[in-house]
């Protein structure tokens, strides 16, 4: 008999070995490796047929229209303009985030132009029914399919002829060609190939949902990150109604957009204007408090960032921050303490960025400086007071882009001041454009209203 060869495979990111090892060396992650056994892949036939042509870029003709408006404004904005027919999308997020909830959602609208199968493996048809009670209000000209086998799939797929896909989740489907669990990396990365050869040929649109780790990266190898067209992620606290949508990938528009949603009774709604919703709470007078305009693509935000600054009787105080990258905070906290003179080495600091959101752009530094500042004078900033402006390790304030489009939206949200880098910028009405240098004159500007 012959011996079946096996090779050992890390379920994080997909690294192989030869023997089993506690650790990965690839991802340093302990006790992921699991025996698979070695596939072959020879057994292709010579004499099938060609299925593509060699075509020259210009003789490449773009028939009908290249993107599908889902009529969900939101939705649309993050994938670039719309759905790209026969494209395949990827959407991870927490369990009980939207993301069954949000394709629920669009297949109702995509049944108007086409027909949608929605598989689900770990759902029956009739709880299917059940949630889209709850959510859809149309007609629900959906065709559902509880399978978990994507070969029995593919024949469903011709014998409904869809032009729009869900596949709910990845981690439950599985094809005969392995012989691993579901959910393993080869499993995946074949049946992501079997989703993208029908996507391609057919010019089938394919959402899959994906599960995500206790690291808050989607489950499965980081090859199936490459193989889709996009990678969208859903961010937020389920105890919260703020949803984000962001995308990691995209090969069809940019990966700079978000889009924003409230959780309701009945479905996700899109929020149509984030900073009036994400300012809509703030309390008036408060120390520790600022709000920074940031730029999340092409759309200016407006957010709230608080500061919590306490006596502590330990030698090392403690620091914390959600939403802001915690590295970025703690050299803030050093610029601040070296150029200001501000004493915080006997001070707990947290730091919170109000709504959820996770901020990455260097547009927030000023905002930040200027919280942590209120916070330990205990004198609070004005509410009609903005902040703008990446902040250096020498303390400077440097220049930041789209500068008129955040005072733009600053004013438009009733503020009065807003403080900027020292660049040349356009007065605008209504609203008082202070220019900076450096920190110092924030430091100066709050000990004014002390």
């Amino acid at each position: 008999m012959k011996k079946t060869k096996t090779k050992f495979v890390c379920q994080q990111c997909g690294f192989e070995s030869i023997k089993w090892m506690g650790r990965c060396p690839n991802c340093d992650e302990w006790n992921t490796f699991v025996e698979e056994a070695i596939e072959n892949y020879n057994k292709i036939e010579q004499s099938e047929p060609l299925m593509s042509n060699v075509e020259l870029l210009r003789d490449v003709e773009v028939k009908g229209e290249d993107r599908i408006k889902t009529g969900i404004g939101e939705f649309d904005r993050v994938l670039g303009g719309g759905i790209v027919q026969g494209s395949l999308v990827l959407i991870g997020g927490e369990p009980g985030i939207g993301k069954s909830t949000m394709l629920l959602q669009v297949s109702d609208i995509m049944s108007n132009f086409t027909k949608v199968l929605y598989v689900s493996g770990e759902e029956s048809p009739r709880q299917i029914k059940i949630r889209a009670d709850r959510i859809i209000k149309g007609k629900e000209d959906i065709y559902l399919l509880s399978e978990t086998n994507i070969n029995n799939i593919e024949r469903h797929i011709e014998k409904v002829s869809p032009g729009f896909m869900i596949i709910d989740s990845i981690q439950t489907m599985y094809t005969e060609e392995s012989s691993t669990i579901p959910g393993s990396v080869s499993q995946v990365r074949q049946v992501t190939q079997h989703l993208m050869k029908l996507a391609k040929q057919n010019g089938i649109t394919i959402f899959i949902i994906g599960h995500v780790t206790k690291e808050g990266s989607i489950a499965g190898p980081r090859v199936l990150e490459h193989m889709v067209d996009t990678v969208l992620y859903f961010e937020g606290d389920r105890t919260q109604s703020f949803r984000i949508l962001r995308a990691y990938k995209n090969r069809f528009g940019s990966t700079n957009e978000i889009g924003v949603f409230e959780m309701m009774v009945d479905g996700l709604k899109e929020v149509k204007n984030p900073s009036e919703l994400l300012l809509s709470n703030r309390e008036s007078n408060a120390p520790g408090t600022a709000v920074i305009s940031s730029m999340e693509g092409t759309r200016p935000l407006l957010l709230e960032v608080q500061s919590l600054i306490c006596h502590t009787n330990f030698g090392l105080p403690r620091r914390m921050s959600t939403g802001i990258d915690y590295n970025k905070f703690v050299l803030i906290l050093a610029v601040i303490e070296k150029k200001c003179g501000l004493n915080l080495s006997q001070s707990d600091v947290y730091l919170n960025v109000a709504g959820g959101l996770k901020i990455q752009e260097p547009a927030v530094d000023l905002g930040i400086v200027a919280a942590v500042i209120s916070g330990y004078l205990n004198v609070p900033v004005p509410n009609d007071y903005c902040f703008t402006g990446e902040v250096g390790l020498t303390g400077e304030v440097r220049a930041v882009g789209n500068l008129e489009r955040r005072i733009s939206e600053a004013k438009k949200m009733g503020f009065k001041k807003i403080f900027v880098p020292y660049m040349k910028v356009k007065s605008i009405d209504d609203i008082e454009i202070i220019k900076i240098r450096n920190i110092i004159e924030v430091l100066n500007s709050l000990k004014k209203l002390k």
